[in-house]
């Protein structure tokens, strides 16, 4: 069973920005549509999470919320653990049910005890914010660090912040900077300068060196 995930991802992207909706019809993308249906109702986790997102971006079939909820829920049951996040994010927003923090945490935290970076990093923060959980930041702390060991950016940068403010761990701005230069993103790299007006030189010094440190403990 192929995956479409990617495109569908590339395609989604497209919509957003006003470009391809149309060429989320094309036969190709109707014939791929009945074909994940076949095996959806089969009961394959893939075919029904691909189906699924078919539904979330209206490829080959009708744009319907409620519908993508519906085949991701069939295989984050089986244990897809991307369906289990689309799941979580669904209830977090209320896109095709209605919007539940716990529930949310629920599935965030079934994709992420199978390892999945981003359900890692969603579920540190909603222990972050006390969304659907009660408020908790080392136990934040304690998912950010599991989505950083795999590179997730975000949660690299989420872990600088914790490391700014003290939240979850004793404030300390070397490390902060370090975190911030090993995400790399253009927000860390914003958050990092601010943090380094703020830094003697043997600090950053400091601080760069532990960059060297992490990226070799947390090597993709």
């Amino acid at each position: 069973m192929k995956s479409i995930t990617l495109g569908l991802l590339v395609c989604t992207l497209c919509v957003a920005l006003g470009g391809c909706a149309s060429s989320l019809n094309t036969k190709a993308h109707k014939e791929d549509s009945v074909e994940f249906r076949k095996a959806a109702d089969q009961g394959d986790a893939e075919a029904q999470y691909n189906l699924g997102i078919c539904y979330s971006i209206g490829s080959g079939v009708p744009e319907d919320e409620v519908e993508a909820v519906k085949w991701y829920r069939k295989a984050a049951e089986q244990g897809h653990a991307e369906a289990q996040n689309d799941l979580a994010v669904c209830y977090l927003l209320g896109s095709g049910v209605p919007e539940d923090e716990v529930k949310a945490v629920k599935w965030y935290r079934k994709a992420a005890e199978q390892g999945h970076a981003e359900a890692q990093t969603d579920l540190g923060r909603c222990y972050n914010y006390g969304r659907g959980v009660k408020e908790d930041v080392v136990e934040a702390v304690k998912w950010y660090r599991k989505a950083a060991k795999q590179r997730n950016t975000t949660a690299i940068m989420c872990l600088g912040d914790c490391f700014k403010l003290g939240d979850g761990m004793p404030e300390d701005i070397v490390e902060a900077y370090a975190f911030y230069n090993l995400a790399g993103t253009k927000s860390a790299i914003q958050s990092r300068d601010r943090v380094a007006k703020k830094m003697k030189p043997e600090q950053i010094a400091a601080a760069k060196k532990r960059t060297k440190e992490l990226e070799k403990e947390f090597k993709k």
